[in-house]
């Protein structure tokens, strides 16, 4: 009986799961600049420069981005145009790098990235000639990205001398 029961459950929840499927209205898998809207193309201007170098996934997640923005208040939105304003001056590589770094926050304990938000929190109270202190020259590429070798070299082709049967007779 039970088990019946169980059945027609998991029926029904199937089911509903392919009616709500049907009926649901997805967005483009790879938006177009021009398709979206104007709002949507204001808060997203920054990035209108190389919006068709980006992956479909990295547009979807910015759409979602843009969607959202009306919603958010003042102080959000200022911060998202701020970021998405520093994110479309880097360089790809230093995209790249930023990416690697966010995977790798994600990566670690809990204890540790509390550890790196006070150490962030100290840093940002610094006046801003302490600041300079820790300032690195900018690295063409990524330290992790491997460098790519090119193919060894031959060693160059010996000088033609002339052959002394051909000098002396």
């Amino acid at each position: 009986m039970a088990q019946e029961a169980l059945r027609r459950l998991a029926f029904g929840l199937l089911l509903a799961a392919f009616a709500a499927g049907a009926f649901a209205t997805p967005g483009p898998k790879d938006p177009a600049w021009a398709s979206l809207t104007a709002d949507q193309q204001q808060v997203l201007a920054p990035l209108a420069a190389y919006w068709n170098k980006l992956l479909p996934e990295q547009k979807r997640k910015w759409v979602g981005i843009a969607k959202r923005y009306p919603k958010m208040k003042p102080a959000g939105q200022v911060l998202v145009k701020r970021r998405m304003e520093a994110w479309a001056k880097l360089t790809p590589a230093q995209r790249w790098q930023a990416r690697q770094q966010h995977r790798n926050l994600g990566k670690m304990s809990p204890e540790r990235r509390e550890e790196l938000r006070r150490y962030w929190a100290e840093y940002q109270s610094l006046a801003p000639h302490e600041k300079r202190m820790f300032d690195v020259p900018p690295v063409d590429a990524p330290a992790t990205e491997p460098k790519r070798r090119s193919a060894p070299r031959k060693p160059p082709a010996p000088a033609l001398q002339p052959s002394p049967s051909l000098i002396y007779p």
